[in-house]
């Protein structure tokens, strides 16, 4: 099973940068940019209600849940 962050889509679909999310949440691009390419093994709670807040979206809209293929 695999976690999805959909943060690009999220970023395309606002027409936001990276940097103006980063700045805005509060977090470092180098971290924005650990969630974009799946690298991330975890996010905390606060982090992921100021990205939906500052994306306007739902948690659902972030991350998807996409089961392994057997």
């Amino acid at each position: 099973m695999a976690i999805i962050v959909n943060i690009d889509v999220m970023l395309a679909k606002r027409k936001m940068s990276v940097t103006e999310l980063s700045e805005r949440v509060g977090i470092t691009m180098a971290n924005i940019s650990i969630l974009k390419n799946q690298k991330a093994k975890a996010i905390r709670f606060d982090t992921l209600d100021k990205i939906c807040e500052v994306l306007q979206c739902q948690p659902g809209d972030v991350l998807e849940f996409v089961p392994d293929e057997k």
